[in-house]
């Protein structure tokens, strides 16, 4: 048997926190012996009934002595005594932290006992969990599950005591972040001890008034669900104000701030402002929420959801409408927050990645009502209207915000700094960074390798320049050419070869005058853009995954409605139809300044190896994750060349499916700037293609999509992980496949 983490843990308190770390630590079997030192000799002879200590003690000296962790589960006010009291007895390698939920005063705390030289072991925490009922017997084991604890290490907490802590919440099931004392306290301000303030302050308000019984018989369910946490106790929250008394005062000012700002809105009846107020709340706690719970997971490279695609004989048929184009999507909210007048948006798409994008605007004091249904109203503010964000912009996983926020945020009067998560904090944004640079912004790219945070300075005046990009890439021409809207001069960007030209066409919808000559595309600075309405056409890429499947699978019939078909876009069809796919292009026409149309697919014939040609690629760049599966159940070998790109968006795309195509058996080789892949398919022969097996998608949306349509030829189970991005793109995906006849399952955290 291994050895606990710890030989003998001392608990100086033991109400609710301290009983229910004491059953985690019982339960875990993470120590040796537990102790505890209370005043109460009946805690102490409960929690030993109830088996959480071998040993209570009256003093805390007496428990202390050759304990290697030592928890502080006492009120925040005593910290300085018990530390006076326990410092002539404490270990060499003794950890001591306490469950306080302000940090700076037990700081100080321990200096006032210790010096400036604290003890190596001393870590202070903070478990944010609780529960209605306090003491040794309302604790429980699983309290602090999903939960976050806090751990403010200090300059003189050594390595080894954090880590050992770290291990210990782990155990908990709880989620351990490390930060600043300062900035514990402050965050804690806003989010615990204000609230709590507010709550103690409405009711007290409320109960003083004489009609108070009517207020109280009558209330709704939202008084009480606010009101319900000035039952806390008044001791403890009396002494939490003072502890962390300039925080929290700040807080008050902030409040009072922005409640005078909502009662000027009300009292002059702006119904405009008060509703982009509201629904600017209302999404910042939607937004936020959602896509920060599987934030801190992700970061720590842990799976938070995955798919599982069983096999068996597959169809694949139907008539579907995929989710709207996302490059559409984003640039509709961009250019409508910066147009004069008002946008109005059918087809938005709700995921994710465009919602990080509508958020972005919503900070910078953009007006915006929905998304509902797929339809958003934004009320524009002019070429110079955007406001200085209050924090930094979170992009989420969506590069292609972050590339061309960079070229507007460039031209912007205030400083900004745009951070994303783990995947997007890993995606290079110097190539972006660079011609910006040239034009006269102030940008960085603070991560290592040239990637995000990017942190850009404003009042920089912007001058046009003559762009060659060196490799060919939408995000980044688009990124250029919208720095170019507030350029002095011509700004113009030349490619290698043509790429989705969304930009060009929607400015050119909001009324600004956009030249193309040949790969050449140029602007002048200086003008503005007018409200319009934007009808978002179906997303190609998302339709990809749905062609693919059709065209790999016997008997297949699938329409997919209303699919948009930029000539820039169109390379996935031309590609299949090389490759032998039984592809139609039904009912042209054209929707918001951009062509759509049915694309018809069926699995009628085998398809066909080739050499993709590469003046496709640029056309199809998103698009060949879900390829490589059409290229493996193919016959004879496909090769594809010039996609270097490839090796640089939401992962390698290039490796990633290598590897995974392996796994699976298929016979392939990755290349420099393409892949060259031996397919197994038999004319006339629909048997199973891959073996099945466990694929890492590296939180790649893309990855994750294209492996699940491998489903429809696969001899066994085929385990995705990392499969909780699908929704930044495709958030109706797994419910459309299946519909259609996959057999996939979604196994959630």
């Amino acid at each position: 048997m291994s050895q606990p983490l710890f030989k003998k843990v001392a608990f100086i308190g033991l109400g609710l926190i301290g009983s229910s770390l004491a059953r985690v630590i019982v339960a875990e079997q993470l120590a040796a012996q537990i102790v505890a030192s209370t005043r109460s000799k009946k805690t102490l002879e409960d929690a030993k009934a109830l088996g959480l200590i071998q040993h209570g003690y009256a003093t805390p000296e007496e428990a202390v002595q050759d304990a290697d962790l030592i928890v502080l589960a006492l009120p925040v006010r005593a910290t300085q005594k018990v530390l006076e009291q326990i410092k002539p007895y404490l270990a060499d390698n003794a950890i001591i932290t306490d469950v306080g939920s302000t940090k700076g005063n037990v700081v100080e705390a321990a200096k006032a006992v210790f010096g400036e030289n604290l003890p190596i072991g001393f870590v202070p925490g903070h478990p944010i969990a609780g529960a209605e009922h306090t003491g040794v017997h309302a604790g429980k084991v699983d309290l602090f599950v999903n939960h976050k604890v806090i751990l403010t290490p200090l300059p003189t907490s050594a390595d080894w005591a954090v880590e050992k802590l770290i291990q210990l919440w782990s155990a908990a099931k709880a989620e351990v972040i490390c930060m600043d004392v300062t900035k514990h306290d402050e965050v804690l301000a806003h989010t615990s001890h204000l609230p709590h303030l507010m709550a103690f302050n409405l009711v007290e308000q409320l109960a003083n008034r004489e009609d108070n019984l009517d207020i109280f018989r009558y209330a709704a369910g939202g008084f009480r669900d606010f009101s319900r946490i000035a039952a806390s106790d008044p001791q403890m929250w009396h002494d939490i104000f003072f502890a962390n008394k300039t925080a929290i005062l700040n807080a008050v000012d902030g409040f009072e701030q922005q409640l005078s700002v909502l009662k000027k809105l009300i009292a002059q009846e702006d119904s405009q402002a008060l509703m982009g107020l509201l629904g600017h709340a209302q999404a910042a706690r939607q937004h936020f929420n959602h896509m920060l719970a599987k934030k801190p997971l992700m970061e720590k490279n842990k799976v938070t959801q995955q798919f599982t695609i069983l096999p068996g004989k597959k169809t694949f048929t139907g008539k579907f409408t995929v989710p709207g184009d996302k490059s559409v999507s984003h640039r509709s909210i961009m250019f409508g927050a910066i147009a004069e007048g008002t946008t109005h948006v059918t087809g938005f798409l709700e995921g994710e990645d465009a919602l990080a994008t509508l958020q972005a605007f919503r900070d910078m004091g953009v007006s915006i009502e929905g998304p509902k249904n797929g339809e958003v109203t934004i009320h524009g503010v002019g070429m110079q209207g955007l406001k200085a964000p209050a924090s930094a912009l979170y992009m989420g996983n969506s590069g292609t915000s972050m590339r061309l926020l960079s070229g507007m945020l460039s031209a912007q009067k205030f400083d900004s700094v745009m951070t994303g998560d783990a995947s997007l904090s890993k995606r290079p944004m110097e190539r972006i960074a660079k011609p910006l640079r040239e034009m006269g912004a102030l940008i960085q790219t603070t991560g290592e390798k040239g990637t995000p945070p990017v942190s850009i300075t404003g009042s920089q005046a912007l001058k046009g320049i003559q762009y060659d990009l060196p490799m060919a890439s939408a995000q980044v021409k688009s990124g250029i050419l919208l720095a170019g809207l507030w350029a002095a001069g011509e700004t113009s960007v030349t490619e290698p070869e043509p790429t989705r030209d969304h930009t060009e066409r929607m400015l050119r919808a909001f009324g600004y005058d956009v030249k193309t000559e040949g790969n050449k595309i140029s602007l002048i600075g200086g003008g503005k853009l007018v409200g319009t309405d934007i009808q978002v056409p179906s997303d190609i890429s998302s339709a990809a995954f749905f062609m693919v499947g059709a065209a790999i699978t016997e008997g297949a019939d699938v329409i997919l409605e209303a699919v948009g078909i930029n000539p820039t876009r169109t390379g996935v069809i031309e590609i299949l139809k090389q490759m032998g796919a039984d592809l139609t292009v039904e009912n042209e026409r054209i929707a918001g300044g951009e062509p759509i149309a049915d694309i018809h697919i069926k699995g009628s014939r085998t398809l066909k190896g080739i050499h993709m040609p590469e003046d496709q690629v640029p056309l199809a760049i998103d698009e060949f994750p879900a390829l490589f599966i059409a290229a493996a159940c193919a016959e004879g070998q496909t090769v594809l060349t010039g996609a270097a790109e490839l090796r640089v968006k939401e992962s390698d795309r290039i490796q990633v499916m290598a590897d995974g195509l392996k796994i699976m058996g298929i016979d392939c080789t990755p290349t420099e700037d393409g892949i060259i892949i031996e397919g197994k398919g038999k004319s006339g022969d629909w048997s199973a293609i891959f073996t099945g097996g466990e694929i890492e998608s590296h939180h790649d949306h893309r990855i994750a999509m294209s492996f699940s349509m491998a489903g429809l030829r696969t001899s066994g189970n085929i385990t995705i992980h990392g499969t909780e991005t699908v929704a930044t793109s495709f958030p109706t995906f797994t419910e459309l496949a299946n519909t259609a006849g996959l057999d996939l399952q979604v196994m959630n955290p």
